[in-house]
């Protein structure tokens, strides 16, 4: 693809062409995915990733100022995602600090008690949000269902299907704000 090629596509993507956004997501992709997947390590981390951009992407679209090239604004919007997905894993080490801790206390009527309590806050906060985030949320992260499989459950789309899972996993962290250590460490290995 050319850059005068790119810049058209630029322009009709700040006028909320669809076309022009698929262009340039074929275009930039796959680069994304290798750039993310080379820091994560993880090919659902990095699919993410490059989902959160393109949505990013098609939210901003009207305040784009660059009529060159993308590539600088996606790789910038792409290496804040992956800083907030390192910063996601470090609090996973807390997870494991708190499983050793617990291991060695070993009061198990207290864990449960707050384990119990976390479950009711979870469902609580999950029955808040719209009826489709809930079920791609609950099939996603609670059954173990790939986006192709949610898809087809709920019949919608692929996209459709990742805008409901990262706009519920939003609300969900904002619903969750302000709990035990536990339900907060529970809330991250679910939120991921």
């Amino acid at each position: 693809m050319s850059s005068t090629e790119e810049s058209r596509l630029i322009l009709e993507l700040r006028s909320g062409s669809d076309k022009a956004f698929n262009a340039l997501y074929q275009r930039y992709v796959s680069q994304l995915y290798y750039f993310s997947l080379r820091y994560t390590k993880s090919a659902c981390d990095a699919e993410e990733i490059v989902h959160d951009v393109f949505v990013r992407l098609w939210n901003i679209r009207g305040h784009i100022k660059s009529t060159e090239s993308l590539r600088p604004l996606l790789f910038v919007m792409a290496k804040h995602y992956l800083i907030n997905a390192f910063r996601s894993n470090v609090n996973s080490c807390v997870y494991e600090d708190y499983l050793n801790y617990t291991d060695i206390i070993d009061d198990s009527a207290s864990h449960k008690m707050e384990y119990d309590e976390f479950c009711v806050q979870l469902s609580d906060a999950l029955n808040r949000l719209p009826e489709k985030q809930r079920r791609a949320i609950e099939l996603s992260r609670f059954e173990g269902k790939s986006v192709n499989e949610i898809a087809e459950i709920l019949n919608i789309s692929k996209q459709t299907v990742y805008n409901n899972i990262h706009m519920g996993l939003k609300r969900l962290k904002c619903l969750l704000e302000g709990l035990t250590l536990l339900a907060i460490v529970g809330a991250n290995s679910i939120l991921k």
